[in-house]
């Protein structure tokens, strides 16, 4: 049977891929797995009342849109966050992100640009998911390079302008992932002024931005705001998968325009699979409280201090500015991870399953990613292993 030839040629999704890769060798000492990024701090204790408060509401069918009450929760966290106003109208409650960044892509992607083909630009390496929405819409997707060159960020405005006006949505990730890199303000104004001259939207993936070091990244609503950017021209995407420790919860939501929300939830409602009602309730009670999220930080701030002194001597090493992954230098990513789970049962991703190559190059080859999400107690040791192994 033929299977659309637009998924043809997906290469095999990174964790399948490198379960082949380990899976026939025995490891090599107690296994630790720092591959996911599934964050492993306390989840928020309160929030189990809130459920059981709510349990009754699973005998109903889910609001598309989002609940007032979590709504309005989102709305609140924004202005406080980062000082918008943004009404509930214009805000979407997403069953994960994941589904969010995939579907906006089939809600608000032209099937032409200027007569052509439409262009999705993807960050090289990437989140799997924006190569694939680019797929689904038949758009061209454009791999630009995100290496230390250019700051571990995209550099979009080096694109031909040919190619920049056949542009419909550029995805970009801030904290970045996986190499950390926080976009700027600067970044931000650059990048909204050429989808402003080029007519495109900004597919802002922000669901590692309470994960920082000392100075909250500025978000790109606030910084569209600021310019009097057109209002469709920016979607902001955000989960609590990260922030609250919750990602088996899969809520996360997208604000933006109010034409884009309203194409999105119009598509959401044909083919879409809301949150249930008890989890929005979770998901608005979570967004409420910031003192888990602040707990849930300083944790991270001492795991990248932790990781600062451990790889202090490694040539290459950037401490990352946000998020809890490490991106570190290696000869070759996928060699790297097998020695190590053979030499130490330490489990890392392969840098190149992140990635795809370019001119004959992976960005994504000399580097293996690392998930900090082991307890505090037990990281110092794993990090010690792996320099041990990889670095000695």
């Amino acid at each position: 049977m033929q299977v659309p030839e637009r998924f043809s040629n997906l290469p095999e999704y990174a964790f399948p891929r490198l379960r082949a890769l380990l899976d026939h060798h025995a490891p090599g000492g107690e296994v630790v797995a720092m591959t996911i990024g599934e964050p492993r701090h306390e989840m928020p204790a309160f929030l189990a009342d809130v459920l059981q408060a709510h349990t009754h509401l699973f005998a109903k069918y889910p609001v598309n849109e989002g609940i007032p009450e979590l709504l309005e929760a989102i709305s609140d966290w924004l202005a406080r966050r980062y000082g918008v106003t943004v009404p509930q109208a214009q805000i979407m409650a997403l069953n994960g992100t994941r589904e969010g960044l995939f579907n906006a892509a089939l809600a608000l992607c032209a099937e032409h640009k200027n007569g052509q083909r439409p262009v999705i630009l993807t960050p090289n390496p990437f989140y799997q998911v924006y190569a694939v929405a680019a797929l689904a819409v038949a758009a061209e997707p454009v791999f630009v390079p995100a290496t230390a060159e250019t700051g571990y960020l995209p550099d979009y405005a080096a694109l031909s302008p040919d190619t920049l006006d056949r542009v419909a949505i550029a995805y970009v990730c801030s904290p970045s992932n996986p190499q950390g890199a926080v976009a700027d303000v600067a970044y931000w104004r650059d990048l909204i002024a050429l989808a402003e001259k080029h007519d495109f939207r900004i597919f802002a993936d922000e669901c590692y931005s309470e994960i920082y070091r000392n100075t909250p990244p500025p978000g790109a609503l606030e910084v569209a705001a600021d310019m009097g950017a057109d209002p469709e021209r920016v979607l902001s995407f955000h989960s609590l998968s990260k922030r609250s420790n919750l990602p088996g919860l899969r809520s996360g939501f997208v604000a933006g325009g109010p034409d884009s929300i309203r194409r999105i939830r119009q598509l959401r409602a044909y083919a879409g699979a809301p949150l249930p009602e008890p989890l929005q309730h979770v998901a608005a009670a979570a967004w409420m409280d910031e003192a888990h999220v602040d707990r849930s930080r300083a944790l991270y701030q001492q795991k990248y201090a932790l990781a600062n002194r451990v790889f202090a001597n490694v040539p290459g090493y950037q401490a990352p500015e946000g998020g809890f992954f490490l991106w570190l230098p290696v000869a070759d990513g996928e060699e790297a991870a097998l020695r190590l789970w053979r030499e130490t049962g330490i489990r890392v991703l392969p840098g190149a399953y992140l990635a795809r190559e370019q001119d004959g190059l992976n960005p994504g080859q000399g580097f293996v990613r690392v998930a900090m999400v082991t307890p505090i107690d037990e990281i110092q040791d794993a990090l010690i292993r792996l320099r041990e192994c990889l670095y000695r």
